[in-house]
């Protein structure tokens, strides 16, 4: 087998299980992922889409301390919603796994011990952070501080968030544990390091020389920089008791760095694949012919571009990626996502407030792809997507056709007669498409393979618009028998191309065609239901699902006489009201993290009792309320204090109505001097507060009964 015959291994990037999936997870890496897999399987290519949950790693101890439950209750957790969520989504894993499967604690260990029995790594004593108060060392999460780079004061030990600079914790300044908030100090460990100097030379011939062309520009400038400030050894254990053990003597209470075990699970995935499916993993991953791609966001380029492959390469078994077509990062309304904010759209939420829609986020996401620079998500732009292109473009061409066809011929295609020069060119145009989308599919453009794809779809309208078959049904039948005949040609075509972008589109277009088609999570092929063929009398019978290739060499994709089903809506008009919710739902997700980010005044200048015993604070209830004439701020109160009737000035009026207030019960600070307000003598303070939303609310007292001019004390 040749590379062009076709074995190609994908992974995408192991989610990690500390919380669930979001949109930006998806646009980065799992949608571009499926949409590959989904093509070149339509192109009869060998694809193995590999992908497990990334279990380990000093985050899951950490979520689980917060939430105070094991590790084992947190993975299994996140893991059953992310695998689910993926599931429903239609992404078409092959093998879903996770790095807490025994097969995957073998495989990483067997492959550390390979290496550490051909001394491929260094073993060094060295200084790292330890707690003494929590009487542990401080793994790279464990610690902030400092960073020497851009001054972040919340970097982490591994990286700097606010510049993406990689760090390792020792390099903070002023560091601090996170679990006892103390300040750490130095302690000797041991431990083993991959000394990615020695492969400098190696990283360099094969990407820097080798794909300088061919892979994307943000990939290989972050290598670039990366080996031209020189690589240093990278420790591949840690000292934490969450994680694989480090499988040789002398390492009690160390396991494989996160960063090692994890890249190894798309092996250990790829085992219990072939397993389950009585085939030889290996020549997906060592056989010189398979194409190995790994797709993944560019938070993680350093590790599938530089550090695993020195991996395998030390292995010296392995293959190398062909390619690692990493994308940049999705922000949301403008802000960047953040999981801790709940700044997101996280996919099983929307499954359940879009039900049905799964394509609708997945064309958005693709035409929004942050492929060579960070994007934006924006509801008004998804609902724009769906009703301009989705419904208007793709749905509205297909209704068009069924319904002509149901109309005009009962459903069943018809013989078309001598086709004309505009005929023959939309057939050709057709025919152009598969090479079009394959060219910028090839080239990991899926947002203009998506436009692609939809362009297709305004070939069809722009054909019907020109034909006019419901005008010319009146005076030239044999000519609409034609333009139907080629309109359901394009259709039939929309629904092969569109299946790696639009599956469930895909798939209910092919059911409403009656052609064959392959149900998600079922290797056997079906039709429409049996009540639709026992219905239609079908004598013409297409017996084999059309391929990606079929679209450009068939003369035929649909035949004549062939009973189609009635037409069904593949996408719906998304209202305002709709995307306004989501909005709410994001503007209230603001104000929670402004209430719980707002400082607190800092505490006013000591005083003495004597002092506060000056103040005389009353219960009250307000009388009478009105605006101050010409001022946009102030409302005049008559208040009763107990004690009199006076009038008090406030500057409240933009928060409230002055027929709202009138007998609402106040505390009053009675011994204010009094101050003349545009005019108004205003004799004490109403006393008020902000609550967490930001808004000017009332102290009062809680306890009914409490009559006015109640001294509080």
């Amino acid at each position: 087998m040749s590379k062009e015959q076709g074995r190609v291994t994908i992974t995408a990037a192991l989610p990690y299980t500390n919380g669930p999936i979001h949109i930006g997870h998806l646009a980065g890496v799992y949608i571009p992922a499926d949409i590959y897999a989904r093509y070149l399987r339509l192109t009869g290519k060998d694809v193995a889409f590999i992908c497990g949950s990334d279990e380990h790693g000093v985050a899951i101890p950490m979520k689980a301390k917060k939430e105070g439950v094991s590790p084992r209750e947190i993975i299994d957790k996140y893991h059953s919603i992310i695998k689910q969520s993926f599931q429903d989504f239609g992404i078409t894993f092959d093998n879903y796994s996770r790095t807490s499967a025994p097969i995957h604690h073998e495989t990483a260990s067997d492959f550390f011990k390979k290496l550490y029995e051909e001394d491929k790594f260094i073993e060094e004593v060295t200084e790292q952070l330890y707690d003494d108060e929590a009487g542990q060392f401080l793994a790279d999460r464990f610690v902030t501080g400092t960073c020497p780079k851009c001054g972040n004061e919340e970097a982490y030990g591994d990286q700097c968030e606010n510049c993406g600079s990689s760090l390792n914790a020792t390099d903070l300044i002023n560091p601090k544990s996170t679990l006892s908030g103390s300040k750490p100090i130095l302690k000797q460990t041991k431990h083993w390091f991959l000394p990615l100097d020695q492969y400098e030379g190696f990283l360099r011939e094969w990407i820097l020389e080798g794909h300088k062309n061919d892979w994307k520009p943000n990939v290989y400038g972050q290598v670039k920089s990366w080996v031209d400030d020189g690589l240093k050894p990278r420790a591949v254990t840690r000292d934490l008791d969450w994680g694989i053990p480090v499988p040789v003597k002398g390492a009690d209470g160390k396991v494989l760095y996160v960063w090692f075990d994890a890249p190894i699970g798309y092996i250990s995935s790829t085992k219990e694949w072939a397993k389950e499916k009585g085939i030889d993993w290996e020549p997906y991953w060592k056989d010189e012919n398979t194409r190995l791609l790994h797709f993944i966001g560019k938070d993680n380029i350093v590790f599938h571009c530089i550090i695993f492959p020195a991996m395998l390469k030390a292995h010296g078994n392995y293959i190398l990626p062909e390619n690692v077509p990493a994308n940049e990062f999705l922000n949301l309304e403008g802000n960047k996502l953040s999981t801790s904010k709940n700044w997101a759209v996280w996919l099983h939420e929307y499954l359940e407030e879009f039900p049905g829609q799964q394509d609708v986020l997945r064309y958005t996401l693709t035409a929004n792809a942050p492929e060579t620079k960070d994007n934006d998500f924006t509801w008004k732009d998804f609902q724009a997507r769906n009703n301009n292109e989705l419904v208007a473009i793709f749905g509205n061409f297909v209704n068009r056709v069924v319904v002509l066809t149901n109309k005009y011929y009962n459903g069943v295609i018809p013989q078309p007669g001598d086709f004309t020069e505009v005929d023959k060119n939309t057939l050709g145009q057709l025919r152009s498409y598969p090479e079009k989308i394959a060219s910028s599919l090839d080239r990991y453009r899926f947002r203009e393979a998506g436009q692609e794809l939809m362009n297709l779809a305004r070939l069809g309208n722009k054909y019907l618009a020109d034909a006019e078959p419901w005008k010319l049904i009146k005076t030239d039948e044999d000519r609409v028998k034609t333009i139907m005949y080629v309109a359901l040609q394009i259709a039939t075509g929309l629904s092969v191309l569109s299946e790696p972008f639009l599956p469930f589109t895909s798939r209910k277009l092919k059911s409403i065609l009656n052609l064959p088609h392959y149900e998600e999570g079922n290797d056997e092929v079906t039709t429409s239901s049996p009540e639709k063929i026992a219905s239609s009398h079908q004598d013409v019978i297409c017996n084999d699902e059309l391929t990606w290739n079929d679209i450009s060499i068939k003369e035929e994709l649909i035949p004549a006489d062939f009973q189609i089903g009635k037409s069904e809506l593949l996408f719906s008009k998304i209202e305002d009201k709709d995307i306004q919710k989501q909005l709410d739902k994001l503007e209230a997700t603001k104000k929670t993290n402004e209430a719980e980010n707002k400082e607190v005044e800092p505490q006013k200048e000591i005083i003495t009792y004597d002092d506060f015993s000056k103040l005389d604070i009353r219960v009250g209830t307000i009388l009478e309320a009105e605006k101050m004439p010409k001022a946009k701020k102030l409302l005049v109160f008559k208040v009763d204090t107990g004690i009199d009737v006076r009038t008090i000035v406030s500057g409240i009026a933009e928060h409230f109505k002055p027929e709202d207030l009138i007998g609402k019960r106040v505390t009053v600070l009675a011994n204010l001097a009094p101050r003349a307000l545009r005019g108004v003598e205003s004799e004490g303070m109403i006393l008020m507060a902000e609550n967490t939303e930001g808004k000017i609310v009332f102290v009062n007292p809680d306890e009914e009964g409490v009559i006015d001019g109640t001294t509080i004390n």
